[in-house]
């Protein structure tokens, strides 16, 4: 299953003094409570969307843009992308917020992958949240995008605060292995519906 999955990685962060909620990739969470929502980001990027009249905010973490990548497969058919993005607005929605209230924050997108970066997956996602957004009118506070470091986010949706910490020491490994395999995922997804298609054809 590669569609964005609704985070369930709960936990108390001590320095914070806050319930928290850890997204991996491919997962949202939205909610209505004071706490906060945490991830790491390589080549991902995080969309942090918040209405602050409503006290309703959500955060996804998302791994590839809509469209074909360098193979020339789709990576929307991965639901990818658009469609996390519409996910995570949709939500926000359902849960109180309103679309003309709604502003973002958004991360990641560094180019940290090795095998990635003569594609710059990290850029390509930053130009495509961005434009995303831009397109449905919904206004970007603040970014920190690109570049070729990891980034810790805390989020805090009830009043759109973001804490953010630039991995430049620490030992990014895990990160890296837990994108691309990720990554390949999304990859063998899509060529078993390009498969499948065909057949079906």
């Amino acid at each position: 299953m590669v569609d964005p999955q609704f985070a369930s990685n709960f936990y108390f962060d001590q320095r914070l003094k806050a319930e928290a909620v850890k997204l991996l990739p491919g997962e949202y969470f939205v909610t209505t409570r004071n706490m906060v929502l945490s991830t790491v980001l390589g080549s991902c990027v995080s969309a942090c969307i918040y209405d602050n009249q409503s006290r309703v905010g959500g955060m996804n973490h998302f791994m590839l843009p809509s469209g074909e990548d360098d193979q020339g497969f789709q990576v929307e058919c991965a639901r990818f992308g658009s469609y996390a993005m519409d996910i995570l607005i949709r939500e926000l929605l359902k849960n109180g917020a309103y679309r003309e209230n709604l502003v973002a924050k958004v991360f990641g997108g560094g180019n940290v992958q090795r095998a990635m970066v003569s594609s710059m997956i990290g850029s390509q996602n930053a130009r495509f949240v961005k434009k995303y957004l831009a397109e449905r009118g919904i206004p970007i506070l603040a970014a920190d995008l690109e570049g070729s470091h990891p980034r810790k986010i805390h989020f805090f949706p009830i009043d759109g605060r973001v804490l953010q910490k630039k991995l430049y020491v620490s030992r990014n490994d895990t990160i890296v292995e837990r994108e691309q395999n990720y990554s390949q995922l999304l990859l063998s997804v899509a060529q078993s519906r390009k498969q499948s298609d065909t057949c079906e054809n």
